[in-house]
């Protein structure tokens, strides 16, 4: 608990007091009177106390607080021009580089007087004081760029490329600056770099660009690093720069991309993380960032640096205990380093596929990775408040003497200041408070990349056996007996499987690092495999994904390193192939295998809109491949939940369709969002007849199993795209079209996004053969010809159809103008003797297409007495009885239909129930013949009872001789 009883410290006013008889002699001295504001002259003995620094400039230029009294700077926050517009105001007067150097010196020490003012007095918090801090170094580096520049084009001329165009220096801000995490007395951390080699021109001397910019360069380190008799304006280190100290001072961006594709090591890609163009060319310093890109953030999860980590882990370790770092706020163990470390070391590894994870605020991405399930809600709590105690505690030390140091003071009198500066009235509970802090951020630094072992001598045992199994340091004889001595019930086949993996071409194509990691992996797979029911069949499915991986070794270390995710594997590549066909195809999903909180429990629609737009958040409008991959690869995580969750018995059936169906929807919103922003841009707003104000004149509707919320694994999507283009073109835009012309490409656009194939895969197969007049009708259709063509020219096939069609995406009003129209459509007195027969004969038809020779199996989809005569059977009456009953209208789907014929009294109550119940009979076992990745077929007996059952109702209702 903080205490605010300093003040009552005695040993503290002797300091205060000085300082303020000095400050009043200075005031006297100079004639100099403060204005009457008591907020600031109350917080005087407060920031005095705390800042030597503030306290001497106060006394040697007592005008200097008067001033920032007077302007009421020290009582507002600044907004991002302020820096900026404070230094134009001074530009008039420098002539020269040592005029410049002392302007931004006695700019510099105003604002970090007025921004430790600030902070000590609280009227500012930690986000604001680092971001001011921050902002105020980019000002003095860009003023400083400008008037260097400017000086150095009459000389030696203007730089240009070989097009001509005029070249500038981009300065890139490293580490906290980078970050906008500035603290009180930083350096700052810079490369250099300009966009393209050349040489200058219109100057007295001609050089080439690498020479101006270097001499540019070394002008502009002189200025703002230089020490003069008011100190500096910032501390500079090049050391983060390409080849270090012993690099060039800057380089062009194609040298600068080929050192880091060439040379770049994993602990300059940590440095990247919080890169950012801070002065001179801003636009082209982010089309560098974006060229460096795909160097820091790999597009795939980049389990491969786990030992490079380790070893900056382990480099933090050791020079905490070389260099007796223990009362270090920053290296110390448990200081700002290691909560830093904790939070980019995720960013590396998952920030290619998980966009929001790239940004450069520690604080942020300890609040996304809860929001990613990564760390619990008390990790990120507990590192949250570290942060802010410690970086409190860094300015408070540096704020007495404007000096770089992150060392708790040895002297009592020192210790009791800063105490008393963070709001303790005892030295000894301020200790107590920030040893808890640290000690709880070195346990979380500490339990980052450590190695599982086996906690029993049996486990150690197994794995020693496992490891000299793969490796082959025994022989043939002695290999088969450890397999059967640990589980394996057909050791010879493990060894031909075993042999099969170590031949196979994508493994012998492997790197070094790659088979490695693959001997660390195999005798873990092997004794994991060997506690399954049937070992040798998960072994086989587990080796048939490490096939599928190939080169992409990164994913063999997410399985050495985490024991949990391989015990998940084992558990669901026993129940099911289809696991592993999916892992097989896309093996990003095996980091889903890391956290059981959500592999078993798929989020809901609301859950997974959020999630989905916040992937995509953070991609350029214009990446229209990169947002269809992260949509792929968000479609395939959440499908694998669902999958996961199926096979442990998690889900029942419906809910599974319910799942499967809600993420379709999604993604079908998030695709027509897409389309719709990017078709809008180009060709401007188009006019509607429904809905003109704020509608979007659009709907998706879905038919069959996505209409009837049946979605299963591999189901493809049957739509219907519908417009209510009113006459006339488009407005804006930067090409204006007609409006059905829009509506038509935006349909097209829809289905290219759904169908791509990236490398991520593709989303989804459609099917748009529903559409009026079929393949041959136009792809989008405005909404009165649909009506039209229903009620004049479609088939009874295509109003049994509609029967399980649905809006799922779109304009509201118009999905209402469909609902009215299928109501209309499904209620319309029919000829009983007519829909009977066409009916009939489309069943028949479908009876032809898939006929089969003389078999004993029943396949439960399109035999007689299967799923779509119940199917059939269901659609006819609701054609037949909707004039009558309106109710049967209301749904889509097989099950809730049924039970509306109930409600109805259309027929009888145990006719419905038993159609209901071999519906979802057959339904399940498809289900789990799909996880087995098995046909839709049974042995003809299997459900010969109710097969027989089913075509009796059907003759009942649709024979020959019905009623």
């Amino acid at each position: 608990m903080i205490d605010r009883g300093w003040r009552d410290i005695s040993e503290l006013q002797p300091i205060f007091q000085k300082k303020w008889t000095d400050f009043q002699d200075s005031l006297n001295r100079q004639h100099i009177i403060l204005p009457d504001n008591s907020h600031v002259l109350t917080s005087i003995p407060t920031v005095f106390t705390f800042s030597d620094f503030i306290a001497q400039n106060a006394i040697r230029h007592p005008h200097l607080v008067a001033e920032l009294m007077e302007s009421g700077d020290l009582r507002r926050s600044y907004d991002a021009t302020a820096y900026d517009n404070g230094l134009k105001s001074l530009s008039t007067d420098i002539s020269d580089e040592a005029g410049l150097a002392k302007a931004l010196r006695r700019f510099r020490n105003r604002e970090m007087i007025r921004i430790a003012w600030r902070d000590i007095a609280e009227w500012a918090d930690l986000s604001e004081t680092m971001t001011e801090l921050s902002s105020l170094a980019e000002a003095c580096l860009n003023h400083a760029v400008c008037h260097l520049s400017g000086w150095l084009h009459p000389e030696i001329g203007t730089p240009v490329a070989a097009d001509g165009t005029v070249q500038k220096l981009v300065v890139l801000g490293m580490g906290k600056l980078g970050a906008k995490e500035l603290n009180f007395s930083s350096d700052i951390d810079l490369i250099f770099a300009y966009p393209q080699a050349g040489n200058t021109r219109e100057g007295r001397k001609i050089v080439s660009n690498e020479q101006f910019f270097t001499h540019l360069c070394r002008k502009l380190i002189t200025v703002i690093s230089q020490p003069g008799t008011d100190g500096l304006v910032f501390r500079i280190d090049m050391n983060l720069r390409p080849y270090g100290e012993n690099g060039p001072l800057i380089m062009n961006f194609d040298a600068m991309e080929d050192y880091y594709l060439r040379q770049g090591r994993e602990w300059e890609r940590y440095a990247w993380i919080k890169a950012r163009a801070v002065a001179g060319d801003i636009d082209a310093g982010n089309q560098l960032l974006n060229s460096l890109k795909p160097f820091i953030y790999r597009r795939y999860l980049d389990y491969g640096v786990y030992d490079s980590l380790r070893e900056m882990k382990l480099k933090i370790s050791h020079e905490n205990r070389r260099k007796g770092m223990s009362g270090n706020i920053k290296l110390g163990p448990g200081g700002i380093r290691e909560i830093e470390f904790f939070g980019q070391i995720f960013q590396l590894i998952r920030g290619g596929v998980s966009p929001d994870l790239q940004d450069r605020s520690i604080l942020n991405i300890l609040k996304r990775l809860v929001s990613h399930h990564i760390i619990s809600n008390d990790i990120c709590h507990e590192l949250t408040r570290a942060y802010h105690f410690l970086r409190k505690t860094e300015h408070r030390l540096q704020q007495v003497a404007d000096q770089q140091t992150h060392q708790l003071p040895v002297e009592p009198f020192d210790m009791l200041r800063l105490s008393a500066g963070m709001g303790y009235s005892d030295p000894i509970r301020f200790q107590t408070d920030l040893s808890h802090y640290m000690n709880r951020v070195h346990h979380h630094f500490s339990s980052l990349l450590t190695h599982h072992h086996a906690t029993d001598e049996s486990a150690d045992s197994n794995e020693d056996a496992c490891r000299s199994i793969w490796l082959e340091h025994g022989d043939r004889e002695a290999s088969l007996h450890a397999l059967d001595q640990i589980g394996f019930q057909n050791p010879q086949r493990v060894m031909d499987l075993l042999n099969n993996l170590r031949n196979s071409p994508s493994i012998r194509a492997m790197s070094a690092e790659g088979k490695k990691r693959l001997d660390r992996l195999m005798p873990l797979i092997l004794d994991a495999a060997s506690q399954a029911d049937d070992p040798e069949q998960v072994l086989d499915r587990i080796i048939n994904i490490l096939r599928a991986i190939e080169r992409r070794t990164s994913y063999l270390s997410l399985l050495i390193e985490n024991p949990q995710a391989l015990k998940q594997l084992v558990r669901l590549a026993s129940a099911s192939p289809l696991i592993v066909t999916f892992l097989s195809r896309y093996p990003v999903l095996l980091d889903e295998l890391m956290d059981t909180r959500i592999l078993y429990n798929p989020p809901r629609k609301q859950e997974m809109e959020t999630e989905v737009q916040e992937k995509l958040k953070s991609i350029p409008s214009d990446e229209l491949e990169y947002q269809i991959e992260q949509m792929c690869i968000f479609q395939q995580v959440n499908m694998f939940r669902v999958v996961a969750a199926d096979v442990a018995g998690v889900l029942p059936l419906m809910r599974t369709s319910d799942h499967l169906t809600e993420l379709a929807e999604t993604i079908i919103d998030q695709v027509l969002a897409l389309s719709w922003d990017y078709l809008v841009e180009k060709h401007g707003m188009p006019s509607c007849v429904i809905s003109p104000d704020n509608g979007i004149g659009f709907v998706v509707v879905a038919y069959g199993k996505l209409g009837g919320i049946e979605l299963g694994y591999s189901s493809d999507l049957d739509l219907v795209f519908l417009h209510a283009a009113s006459p006339g073109n488009t407005v804006g835009g930067r090409s204006p079209v007609d409006n059905a012309q829009f509506y038509a490409r935006l349909g097209q656009r829809i289905i290219h996004i759904l169908t791509s194939r990236t490398r991520a895969g593709r989303l989804y197969e459609t099917d748009m053969r529903l559409r009026p007049d079929g393949i041959s009708g136009i792809l989008v259709s405005h909404i009165d010809t649909f009506e039209r063509y229903q009620l004049e020219k479609a088939w009874t096939w295509e109003h049994q159809a509609l029967a399980r069609a649905r809006p799922v995406s779109g304009d509201l009003s118009l999905a209402d103008r469909f609902e009215t129209i299928r109501k209309q459509i499904l209620s319309r007195i029919p000829d009983p003797v007519q829909l009977k027969k066409n009916v009939r004969n489309m069943r028949r038809q479908l009876l032809r297409e898939h006929a089969r020779s003389e078999s004993l199996d029943f396949d439960l989809k399109n035999d007689r007495g299967g799923i779509i005569d119940i199917e059939f059977l269901v659609q006819y009456l609701v054609l037949l009885k909707s004039c009558d009953h309106p109710d049967l209208v209301q749904w889509t789907d097989n099950v809730r239909q049924l039970t509306t014929l109930i409600e109805t009294g259309i027929i009888p109550e145990h006719q419905a129930f038993f159609l209901k119940e071999a519906y979802l009979t057959y339904r399940a076992t498809v289900h789990r013949l799909s996880l087995q990745e098995k046909p839709a077929v049974v042995p003809a007996d299997r459900f010969r009872r109710i097969r027989q059952n089913v075509i009796r109702l059907w003759n009942r209702y649709l024979g020959k001789g019905s009623a």
